[in-house]
């Protein structure tokens, strides 16, 4: 009875099909591509690091470190720091992450360079091996020169790839390599430079590396070295991508939700219209199980077929996700197919397909015989327990399939009461309007857009899950949409003549001047001179650092014992600072006790409060300090902040250098600029904020493609629920069009009621999502960011109109088969 009935109603069971198939096939492949994803940084972590693991240092090493250093008998070694470089051919400047290597790194993996050859020979050359991207921006090939510093290379070949480094992370400082021997040349390693000393090694296979780092982890914790190993590597860079692994998943999980949701509505229809043959079954002795069985099989193969076809579909769409995230890897991705996510599929697709449309099948178990002995016999409905407890199991499911997904109890939690937050606004809406639309009814309209108010709220309605599946589609693309207007709000461009956009880094005492008198010549206007003392702590109320690093019961973090602080002096707090404890003391006299102010954020770090003392190392010389005020900074501001502020009157004497910011009105002048600056000044760096925006947005940019290709399952398993909710309420409208036909009504209206009705529907379903994405953006935008929210149009003037025509064309496409129907013939058939 199942295989038969299925067969005439397979049109209608293929429909809700779709509905698990997309969702299906969204959850498989991210599951497929994560795994391949697990298996790639395994087999790839030492290609990953280019070594089996580095010794890292942010200062020349002391004797003693260098002692540590030299004892592992390291391989190859590398100075990078990032600097401005200059091409004599073309005048061009650009800030570069600079790398002096020396020795055969990589070991494990390439350096892809084009010449092939460049590689191997740009150290024998005493050449330089230039970003491929930047080569070709600056429009300068190989032969080519490249000034860094003071000293002036030839460009021995294009870099395309080095092992650990990405698109996304080379954006705002492309790499630039030349010999380790070259670095003193340049010039650029001068008092306050930041810069990374790291060394190399190579091991045999049979070391076990984990005990290995255990075992150094005590010696080199005395020192100021940092141990990371290629398997510490990829288990960072796992962890990273789990995390948007885990989003990806959840935005599936949220398409194959609204994929069942159609189910059970769809579902609902098609039992209630089988209630009278289920009746008659009953009458001829069929038992309540062998009707409930009759639709549960069709259900579970439903499930079963869907879930199946869904898996195969996700094992090709999972070969996508390289390319839409080939900027984030630091690798290319072997796809492979495991069985996992296969059985997870059909299982997902039996066990959702089944759970969702259970209720409506429970109706067949209460069904009456006397409903078709009597006409007017009220239909049975099964007990409230009945439904609490499958609502129940829907919940439980939902928790433990999230749980599984984020192996995070709370934001699987989290997430499931998001979930039904944001279904039951939705679905909130869809019942308010049409309530609203009933209390407050157009009498006065015409015929045709009354009987399209009238089909919102008629029998077999699916007005809830149409503005559900339209809603949550328009909500999740909107949001994107808004999000991302809100970060570049923080990066606006646009900026007023009052704001700096050009900062100067790392200029010297003796230079400062003369920069100053430079930036002036072109008519521009020195915003800030900020001095800069480098320091580290030397004790905390009492204690050295050097007996806390040991000490394993502190509640100092470790990353401060040997942070080299960059502290500065004022009398005045700046606008991104809000004094949080204590007094700030704008300026001190000679011999008062030195007052300084700290960051919040540093307050959690050591746990210090006002009060207590700390002694800074500045150079050599101890300077006892008290704290004397906490203050809250808002990093997201383009101010430099500082978490160590001294007051006026007592630093101006201490090594330094200073940070100095101006304002451009043009890239033109910028650019004129930078070139008198690297030009007279070798060893600035300027960082331009116009092109840091632009790299901000084109990440961006590239994050909203993901985004938006995950948003794409969503809006296209809407579509598939619209349509099988269109071609679940075919007969119905087929019986409504007859009678208005057979009252005098013609094709047109009949028509012109169909499309006003689904007009109506994607209004609405759009308008909510797009309404609530703006509301949770402001949310976001005040809460989270503390950014004023201004919304993109894009989802107003693109999604509101384009969404609401695609559910009219949608809803139209079924309406042929309904003005071609006899009345005649559904007339006899109902009688």
């Amino acid at each position: 009875m199942a295989w038969r009935d299925a067969k005439a109603s397979r049109v209608r069971l293929l429909l809700f099909m779709a509905s698990i198939i997309l969702g299906i096939s969204a959850v498989v492949s991210i599951q497929l591509f994560s795994s391949n994803l697990k298996d790639n940084i395994k087999l790839q972590s030492k290609a990953l690091m280019g070594a089996d693991f580095t010794l890292d240092s942010r200062q020349a090493p002391t004797a003693l470190e260098q002692q540590i250093i030299d004892s592992l008998q390291p391989d190859a070694k590398e100075i990078n720091f990032v600097s401005m470089v200059a091409f004599p051919k073309n005048g061009g400047t650009k800030l570069v992450k600079v790398r002096g290597l020396e020795g055969d790194f990589p070991f494990y993996g390439t350096i892809d360079t084009e010449p092939a050859t460049a590689s191997k020979s740009y150290q024998e050359l005493g050449g330089a091996l230039v970003d491929a991207t930047l080569m070709l921006q600056f429009d300068v090939k190989p032969g080519d020169s490249i000034k860094v510093g003071n000293l002036t290379l030839p460009i021995s070949g294009a870099l395309k790839a080095i092992p650990g480094s990405t698109a996304i992370s080379t954006s705002v400082a492309p790499p630039i390599i030349i010999p380790f021997a070259s670095i003193e040349a340049t010039g650029l390693l001068q008092f306050g430079s930041r810069k990374e000393y790291q060394f190399f090694y190579k091991r045999s296979d049979t070391l076990d590396i984990d005990k290995f780092a255990r075992a150094m982890r005590p010696l080199l914790e005395a020192v100021d070295l940092d141990l990371d190993t290629h398997t510490s590597t990829s288990r960072r860079l796992g962890k990273r991508y789990e995390n948007v692994g885990n989003f990806l998943n959840l935005a599936a999980f949220i398409a194959l939700l609204l994929g069942c949701i159609g189910i059970a509505s769809s579902v609902h229809i098609y039992i209630k219209e089988k209630l009278r043959a289920i009746a008659v079954l009953k009458c001829m002795g069929a038992s309540r199980l062998q009707s409930f069985l009759i639709f549960l099989i069709q259900i579970a193969g439903i499930g079963v077929i869907g879930g199946l076809i869904g898996s195969l579909i996700g094992i090709g769409v999972q070969t996508l996700f390289p390319y839409l995230l080939q900027d984030f890897l630091p690798f290319s991705v072997e796809i492979s197919i495991s069985v996992q996510p296969l059985i997870i599929g059909v299982f997902l697709g039996l066990f959702m397909s089944v759970l969702f449309a259970l209720l409506p099948l429970l109706r067949t178990w209460y069904v009456s015989p006397l409903e078709v002995l009597r006409v007017d016999e009220k239909a049975s409905q099964e007990p409230l327990k009945v439904r609490l407890f499958v609502y129940g199991a829907i919940l439980v499911f939902l928790f433990l399939f999230s749980f599984w997904l984020l192996n995070n109890a709370v934001y699987a939690l989290a997430f499931v009461v998001a979930t039904l937050i944001t279904f039951a606004v939705l679905a909130g809406v869809a019942t308010l309007s049409i309530k609203g639309v009933r209390r407050y009814f157009p009498l006065r309209w015409s015929f045709t857009a009354r009987q399209s108010l009238l089909n919102l709220f008629r029998p077999n309605n699916q007005t809830v899950v149409l503005v559900v599946a339209i809603g949550l589609g328009t909500f999740l693309i909107s949001t994107l949409y808004f999000t991302k207007d809100i970060l570049l709000a923080k990066t606006d461009i646009e900026q007023s003549s009052g704001d700096a956009n050009l900062i100067l880094l790392d200029v010297q005492t003796e230079q400062r001047e003369a920069v100053e008198q430079r930036i002036k010549a072109n008519d521009l206007p020195v915003m800030s001179a900020i001095p800069i003392v480098t320091m580290r702590m030397h004790s905390i109320n009492g204690d050295l650092i050097n007996d806390l690093r040991q000490d394993s019961t502190t509640q100092v973090r470790r990353w401060v014992f040997s942070h080299e602080f960059r502290a500065t002096y004022r009398d005045s707090l700046i606008d991104s600072e809000t004094l949080m404890e204590g007094k700030w003391t704008p300026r001190l006299a000679a011999g008062d006790p030195i007052e300084i102010s700290i960051s919040d954020n540093l307050v959690e770090s050591t746990k210090l409060k006002v009060g207590d003392a700390v002694v800074f190392n500045i150079q050599g010389v101890l300077m006892e300090t008290s704290v004397g005020s906490i203050r809250a900074v808002d990093w997201g501001q383009l101010h430099p902040n500082f978490t160590v502020l001294f007051p006026a009157g007592v630093l101006e004497d201490a090594p330094q250098f200073n940070v100095i910011m101006t304002s451009v009105p043009d890239e033109f002048r910028s650019a004129k600029l930078q070139r008198e600056l690297i030009s007279e000044f070798p060893n600035l760096t300027v960082l331009d904020l116009r092109q840091v925006f632009n790299i901000v947005e084109d990440i961006l940019d590239k994050v909203s493609w993901v985004i938006n290709f995950m948003a794409f399952f969503s809006i296209v398993t809407g579509i598939i629920v619209l349509i099988g909710s269109v071609r679940t309420s075919k007969y119905q409208r087929i019986k409504e069009s007859v009678l208005l036909r057979t009252l005098g009504a013609k094709n047109a209206q009949i028509l012109k009621i169909t499309a006003l009705e689904y007009l109506f529907l994607g209004l609405l379903g759009s308008l909510v999502g797009i309404l609530l994405a703006l509301l949770s953006s402001l949310c976001l935008a005040l809460l989270l960011f503390n950014e004023p929210f201004v919304p993109s149009m894009i989802p107003f003037l693109v999604f509101l109109p384009g969404i609401t025509f695609l559910v009219l064309i949608i809803g139209l496409s079924n309406i042929r088969t309904v003005l071609k129907s006899s009345p005649l013939a559904v007339l006899r058939k109902e009688g």
